[in-house]
């Protein structure tokens, strides 16, 4: 896979094109079970025709006044609908089982997809949109092809069966009733193509609707402490309603075949009654085979009634099968090379040349970036928000590639290294703790799923989140709820940083690791990060500079620059940007270190990065 993928054209929307992909890529790989459903189908579409000639022996016998062989009819109609009815239950199963495959495998490679996919992506997309691929776009999806489609092709076929005997019985009446049928067609295929477009409205709308309502759950406690509740629910309500009237708008399209086909159904048997009455008084035309075909067209019409329906239905699946095709064909951009190599072993060392980056082709994030971190260093990174702090550390990681320049790790460039094994060398601690629903244990472990109990606990104790955790209901064994709920900020932070402490990785990245610590908290961390980052390679972003001060270098960031660079110490000195952001830390607390004397504030410093 090359690092940069080419512009694929645009999805192909049509009923067609969305169809021979859904079996191209998906419905090919079950070719048996498809035929054999085909087959079942064809076999019930057989059935009704022979129940039609059934109609016409048993009718036959009565005129003739056969009593003995007509006794055999009612049986034999029985046994014909217990065989159809043994066939329709084994095509359900195969045709629906064929169908859920199908949707598993899909959700599952668009899971997959989103594991691999940039993390660019996830910021253009909210968490609610893609929430709604894996539910209602599947569930429609499902509907589709387990309900819609199958009954659409099984109709068909029973439907072109009687129809068929139609033609055998009497041909002139059979052109009059596929005529009607013809005619009925068109508006009902107009209507299923503007279902699909007002299914698209209506997921999108679902999409923002989930959106929405998960930043209202996740908020609640924001909302309620500053009153929104009404706003809130104002605004969920009027999502609610804009739903309702745009699945109204399906209902009523949707029904719009139901007249359509009712009033063609009773056009078709009043012109039977009338001309095939006609024949029969006037000897050109049996009554047996009348009564056949007057059955034939009530079984035919039994069948193509639903097909509006239906379509409508297979319209809006194909409409969520769009969205899913085109999450599914949206490449990657951050990918492995061809020739990437392994990053077996790890020094440590980090370097930054001429690094320029920006979001989105935005404002740069980064200007022409250039400095280097020797193996096991304690590099910190300070300055104010927004000066391109975090972005380091997300271009370390390959979240995002440079727009000029390089990064490298031990004097390789991180895009002639694969994915895996670069981030393999890292462990990171950021701001925003990310906790899953599970035990404290497995979250711990989380990085590393061969570590025993004892690892386990050793990182937890190292990290000073050993004693709070082990006065908890279940110890380890407690869940700590979704994203951490039953835990304070504190807590949580400390089992990220043991998370961090068990993957023991050569480079080490804190994103304001102890920001939600209290004092003592933070003492023991601090205590603890200060035995962890004694070798890996450590970069440290901290906007308190109280937890930087030993650092062996700290960069003073600026506007997506490195304005000054030095130990705490020499920057003090310097009377620049550090020394002012130190001393409006440490105005107010008597106990704190040196701050830069006043003289020294308003001195500008520049001290460019070592290369």
């Amino acid at each position: 896979m090359t690092e940069q993928t080419q512009d694929k054209p645009a999805l192909d929307t049509t009923t067609r094109s969305l169809v021979t992909r859904l079996w191209r890529d998906w419905m090919r790989a079950h070719l048996a079970r498809l035929a054999l459903s085909v087959v079942l189908m064809i076999v019930i579409a057989g059935s009704a025709a022979v129940f039609t000639l059934f109609i016409e022996a048993a009718v036959d016998l009565l005129e003739q006044r056969d009593w003995r062989r007509f006794l055999f009819m009612p049986v034999a109609i029985v046994a014909l609908a217990i065989f159809k009815g043994i066939a329709g239950y084994a095509q359900t199963v195969v045709s629906e089982s064929v169908a859920l495959r199908i949707i598993n495998r899909m959700q599952k490679a668009m899971f997959a997809h989103l594991m691999r996919a940039d993390i660019a992506s996830f910021h253009d997309t909210s968490t609610g949109t893609l929430m709604s691929r894996f539910t209602n776009d599947v569930a429609m999806m499902r509907d589709a092809l387990s309900k819609s489609l199958v009954r659409l092709v099984r109709n068909s076929l029973t439907a072109l069966a009687l129809i068929g005997m139609m033609f055998y019985y009497d041909w002139l009446l059979a052109l009059i009733v596929v005529g009607l049928l013809l005619i009925g067609s068109r508006p009902v295929l107009r209507i299923g193509r503007r279902m699909r477009r007002a299914a698209t409205n209506v997921q999108l709308e679902m999409g923002e609707m989930t959106a929405n309502l998960d930043q209202a759950l996740a908020g609640v406690r924001l909302i309620k402490s500053y009153r929104m509740e009404a706003r809130e629910k104002e605004r969920a309500n009027n999502q609610f309603d804009n739903i309702y009237r745009l699945v109204m708008k399906i209902v009523k399209g949707r029904s719009r075949t139901y007249p359509i086909l009712e009033t063609l159904g009773g056009i078709s048997i009043a012109a039977i009654l009338a001309f095939g009455g006609w024949r029969v008084i006037s000897g050109t035309g049996t009554f047996p085979e009348f009564v056949s075909f007057l059955t034939a067209v009530v079984l035919a019409y039994q069948q193509i009634r639903p097909l509006g329906a239906l379509n409508a239905s297979l319209q809006e699946g194909l409409s969520a099968m769009h969205r899913s095709f085109v999450l599914l064909d949206t490449e990657p951009t951050i990918v492995d090379r061809i020739d990437a190599r392994t990053l077996d072993t790890c020094r440590g060392a980090i370097a930054f040349e001429h690094v320029q980056f920006s979001y989105e082709d935005k404002i740069p994030a980064l200007h022409a970036l250039s400095f280097a971190v020797e193996p096991g260093q304690t590099v910190a990174l300070v300055g104010p928000s927004g000066a391109g702090k975090s972005t380091i550390l997300s271009l370390i990681l390959r979240f995002y590639d440079p727009n000029q320049g390089c990064v490298k790790i031990d004097g390789a460039d991180v895009r002639d290294l694969t994915l895996a094994s670069l981030r393999a060398q890292i462990a990171l601690v950021s701001q925003d703790v990310t906790l899953f629903d599970d035990s404290v244990a497995a979250n711990i472990g989380f990085g590393r799923p061969d570590a025993t109990n004892q690892d386990i606990v050793a990182a937890a104790q190292a990290a000073a989140a050993h004693e709070f955790i082990s006065k908890l209901p279940d110890g380890y064994d407690t869940v700590v709820g979704e994203r951490g709920a039953n835990l304070s900020g504190g807590e949580r932070q400390r089992i990220a940083i043991a998370r961090a402490m068990l993957r023991d990785a050569p480079i080490l990245l804190l994103d304001e690791a102890t920001s939600a610590l209290d004092a003592e908290s933070e003492r023991q961390v601090q205590e603890a990060l200060d035995r962890l980052t004694r070798d890996p390679t450590t970069l440290v972003i901290a906007h308190r500079l109280a937890t930087v001060m030993g650092a062996d270098v700290i960069y003073v960031m600026d506007g997506g620059r490195i304005v000054e660079a030095g130990t705490h110490t020499e920057l003090l000195a310097k009377g620049g940007l550090y020394a002012r952001l130190s001393k409006l830390q440490f105005r107010d607390d008597p106990a704190a270190p040196d701050a830069a004397p006043d003289s020294a504030q308003d001195k500008t410093a520049n001290v460019p990065a070592p290369a």
